[in-house]
């Protein structure tokens, strides 16, 4: 092959690695497409660079895996290397599908893969180079030329390794490697690469009270009428007995959402579904009803009071912990917490509460599950979480229970913690909604035994707050955008 093809081909490649390395960094927020106002296609260009990325090392590794038994570490390497880009293309095609269970766990199984990769071409630079140094001290010996021992980690014999030699030298590759692993990790993580990004659908709508519209309607029943008077019967024209019945009908003649856009939606992403996480916490009963029965009763149920949106089928869960793993701004508008036992928090867990609330711009959606002593947990955990902000009542004609649906009364259960809801609301934002009275019952199988009027009240009271979280969220992260 002449040098000048070998050389343009050396060029292409490394091209290849440097546009492929700075669409990864503005895939995971770095945001450097903005600059060259070429946002709008992001994600073709994405889709273009990383595919021919995958493809390009494919046929790399394929060409070395025909030298495998000639040439094993070559090979090893080509496919550390070529790992890179099909692990980054499939959580790339997991996240522009919206499968985020998907991608979430191709992410951590390729962080694991990466960490023992690596950590087998650790024992394998320090074998070969405890080798070479073994070959330069038999060399001397026959030479009769002394090696002392160096500072290179690499060599056995290095003075700092005292005595045990070969067990000190793996625990300092193993300790040193793990420890530049997590920093990168970390780094990563906080440019983006690891954090968990919760989605918005796209469409758009706007946010008004369904309307209602009374329609009349008659109804004409035939009425036989007989003279009594007359020694003939005869059949005599009917007459109308007109009755006006009023209907009240649901009139959609929009769809409730935010943003500009076909269909419902908060101005997010295609193929994204409205999801439901439910939060879990320590020293109580936090998954009280939770998959089959409340949580998923609720999904089924509101494509009712809210037409045009898609909602996912399965509820979800994550711990306190993991509130913090989620992108600054693509950070779930609401999680549901609900039990009747204890609530739990570290100092850690309460300042990530505190962070998802107000740097996050999150909303807690909470149930009382069945006790006064939950009502008090509740309280005395929102008190460490948002010490300057108290408690106060939420009106029936506050905007939260209004959009879509408009409810004439607050629906509950029993009223384990009161009657009302309390909220706690930040710079004219509800932060966190308290229901007193066991709205998971009204969404159980069964619905607890009470009317339809209450249970269905209750459905559309879910609908309401999961669509005012979703709303405050759109708009702030449209705002975000806009600084940006």
């Amino acid at each position: 092959m002449p040098a000048w093809l070998k050389d343009k081909r050396t060029i292409l490649l490394t091209t290849l690695v440097v546009v492929w390395t700075l669409c990864v960094f503005d895939w995971l927020g770095s945001g450097m497409l903005r600059f060259l106002h070429v946002e709008r296609f992001a994600a073709w260009i994405h889709s273009a660079v990383f595919g021919l990325a995958a493809a390009v090392t494919l046929a790399i590794w394929s060409k070395a895996w025909v030298d495998y038994k000639a040439r094993r570490v070559r090979f090893f390497l080509i496919s550390s290397i070529a790992f890179f880009p099909w692990w980054q293309f499939d959580v790339f095609l997991a996240d522009l599908f919206g499968w985020d269970t998907v991608r979430v766990s191709m992410a951590q199984l390729g962080t694991g893969i990466t960490y023992i990769g690596g950590l087998c071409w650790v024992v394998w630079g320090l074998e070969q180079g405890a080798r070479q140094f073994r070959i330069r001290r038999l060399a001397g010996e026959d030479t009769g030329e002394y090696v002392p021992a160096t500072l290179n980690p690499l060599d056995p014999d290095a003075r700092y390794y005292g005595r045990q030699k070969k067990l000190n030298q793996s625990l300092s590759a193993f300790c040193s490697y793990s420890v530049l692993f997590i920093l990168a990790f970390y780094f990563m993580s906080n440019v983006g690469g690891c954090s968990e990004v919760f989605d918005l659908p796209a469409g758009g709508g706007e946010q008004k009270p369904i309307a209602q519209q009374i329609k009349i309607q008659k109804i004409i029943r035939k009425k036989f009428v007989v003279n009594p008077f007359s020694a003939i019967l005869f059949e005599v024209p009917p007459l109308d007995e007109i009755k006006l019945q009023l209907e009240e009908i649901t009139k959609h003649a929009y769809t409730v959402g935010y943003g500009k856009g076909q269909g419902a939606g908060y101005g997010g992403k295609r193929n994204v579904k409205i999801r439901f996480i439910r939060l879990e916490y320590q020293g109580g009963d936090w998954n009280q009803g939770y998959g089959p029965g409340d949580d998923e009763n609720l999904l089924i149920e509101l494509p009712s009071f809210m037409p045009g949106h898609k909602f996912e089928k399965k509820t979800e869960s994550r711990t306190v912990a993991q509130l913090k793993r989620f992108d600054r701004i693509a950070a779930p508008p609401m999680v549901y917490m609900t039990g009747q036992k204890n609530i739990t928090l570290s100092t850690s867990e309460t300042r990530i509460l505190r962070e998802y609330l107000l740097e996050k711009h999150g909303m807690i959606f909470a149930d009382n599950g069945g006790s006064r002593g939950w009502h008090n947990q509740f309280f005395a955990m929102m008190t460490k979480v948002l010490p300057e902000i108290r408690p106060v009542p939420i009106s029936l004609d506050d905007p939260i229970h209004r959009i879509p649906v408009p409810l004439n009364f607050f629906p509950y259960v029993v009223p384990h913690g009161g009657d009302r809801p309390m909220g706690w609301k930040v710079d004219g934002r509800w932060v966190c909604y308290y229901h007193p009275g066991d709205i998971g019952d009204a969404w159980a199988n069964g619905h607890a035994g009470i009317d339809a009027e209450i249970w269905q009240a209750c459905y559309a009271l879910g609908a309401n707050i999961i669509n005012y979280a979703y709303n405050e969220h759109a708009m702030w992260r449209e705002a975000q955008r806009e600084k940006e």
